[in-house]
């Protein structure tokens, strides 16, 4: 799979669909384990992620900018003391406090650096491309 943003965000930005704000809302990063996620184009929300295959979920990502190119940028994303099994993916959401209205908004298991990883208690920096996690 490659990289991607999922439609289901792109068609609810589109639309003016609810959580779908960058800059207002609570964006996280997750840290997925593709043995019990396969990415869908028709997933939308983190209910369709099954819980287990959520092996760490960031903070808040901080410094949310959206450049005059639609390039949506912030600081890195931070998972402190992750164990578990094997992560290959990250996996972008806004997060609204249930998993049935989360909003998945990108998705990647491609070119990111120290990925796959078998988390062991230690802790990792998601760190965004230099122009951002992604252009939408």
């Amino acid at each position: 799979m490659a990289n991607k943003v999922y439609p289901s965000y792109k068609a609810a930005c589109m639309s003016g669909g609810p959580a779908t704000n960058l800059l207002t809302g609570n964006v996280k990063a997750l840290m997925v384990d593709t043995g019990a996620y396969t990415y869908d184009d028709a997933d939308e929300f983190l209910a369709d992620i099954p819980s287990g295959a959520v092996i760490a979920t960031s903070g808040n990502l901080g410094g949310k900018s959206v450049s005059a190119l639609a390039a949506f940028k912030s600081a890195n994303a931070r998972w402190d003391g992750v164990t578990g099994v094997s992560v290959e993916a990250v996996v972008l959401i806004i997060d609204t406090g249930s998993r049935a209205s989360s909003r998945l908004v990108a998705y990647w298991d491609t070119g990111v650096t120290g990925l796959p990883v078998t988390p062991s208690g230690e802790s990792f920096n998601g760190l965004p491309d230099s122009g951002g996690w992604f252009i939408l």
